[in-house]
């Protein structure tokens, strides 16, 4: 396998590598495509070119189809993680967000389409499904982007596949880095004391990438089960003796997450280990029955939401969640 990896240099992109390093030494190639040079010569240190030979490190932006047509050369596998994410930012900068977020993703389906890959997987985020933010309708449209791909493809052995997941635990920006940073201070403010959140760390979010790459036929949204906390559970297992005041939510934030809303329950099916959302024409559900792979649907109305998960970390869990992924000498203050 012959891996190029977008937004290389990011939280996912380092555990990915990571993994494929440790897991997967026989890999033939794998790069790092990412435009931060200071983040990619950080990582260089971090992997040297004596010790793994196998990496490739190419600075390019998803927005130049010709540097990143150029970068799939003697590639097979596509894992694209790059994104422009921060919620205000895409409030504030509309523009370049639509240009990284959706046609950044489509030129990373023409330069699929005009090399040798074989199999893409994108990742999403929660806030694609139901968006009301300019970041979650960028992530919509880079979604359907990839999912329509599969139309064009023509007889290529090429398949497009999306995989879909909530706050991952401890990546750059997100909320308990900032709780514990705050905590610091003796103040922890809380957006809305009735938030939750979906919890998913780095290590399961590559994991299913992978099994993404395994298993996919291409036309897929795949979508974890995983367990919600409450935000103020997380609050109170990082500092129990802070005050925590309530600051209202930032525009364009939800109180809950959602990643499966009812209107897609009708194409969506239960795996097991994760739901998979289909192309609701059913030409990738006949393909899934025709290999022998077992599809059973969700029922009519089914929702996956983080208020109303089966599934809820207690303030225990939060905290050795936070000992296990993020801080081994973690102590509530």
């Amino acid at each position: 396998m012959r891996i190029l990896i977008t937004g290389g240099t990011g939280s996912f992109g380092k555990a990915f590598i990571s993994r494929v390093v440790s897991s997967h030494p026989e890999i033939e190639r794998l790069v790092i495509y990412s435009r931060d040079e200071l983040k990619q010569w950080e990582l260089q240190q971090e992997f040297p070119a004596d010790q793994y030979s196998q990496l490739r490190f190419f600075i390019g932006d998803i927005r130049e189809p010709d540097r990143l047509r150029r970068a799939l050369e003697q590639v097979d596998t596509v894992v694209h993680a790059a994104a422009l994410k921060q919620v205000p930012a895409a409030e504030y900068n509309p523009i370049e967000f639509i240009k990284t977020n959706v046609l950044g993703a489509q030129n990373i389906v023409e330069a699929s389409l005009d090399t040798n890959i074989k199999r893409v997987v994108a990742l999403s985020t929660d806030k694609a499904a139901a968006p009301i933010n300019l970041y979650g309708a960028t992530k919509l449209c880079s979604d359907k982007l990839i999912i329509a791909a599969n139309n064009i493809k023509g007889k290529r052995d090429l398949a497009f596949s999306v995989v879909r997941y909530g706050n991952v635990m401890g990546s750059r920006g997100s909320v308990i880095p900032f709780f514990l940073e705050q905590a610091k201070q003796g103040s922890i403010p809380i957006t809305d004391k009735a938030m939750t959140r979906f919890n998913i760390s780095l290590t399961e979010g590559v994991e299913m990438v992978f099994w993404a790459l395994k298993n996919s036929l291409g036309g897929e949204i795949f979508v974890p089960k995983i367990p919600s906390y409450r935000i103020t559970d997380l609050a109170e297992a990082i500092g129990p003796s802070c005050v925590k005041p309530v600051i209202g939510i930032r525009p364009g934030e939800k109180i809950h997450e959602e990643m499966i809303t009812s209107a897609d329950s009708t194409s969506t099916f239960d795996l097991g280990k994760y739901y998979s959302i289909l192309p609701s024409d059913g030409s990738i559900t006949r393909r899934y029955r025709h290999a022998g792979i077992d599809l059973k649907p969700v029922k009519n109305g089914f929702s996956y939401n983080s208020g109303t998960n089966p599934e809820f970390l207690n303030i225990e869990s939060l905290r050795e969640l936070i000992r296990k992924n993020i801080d081994s000498n973690f102590q509530p203050v």
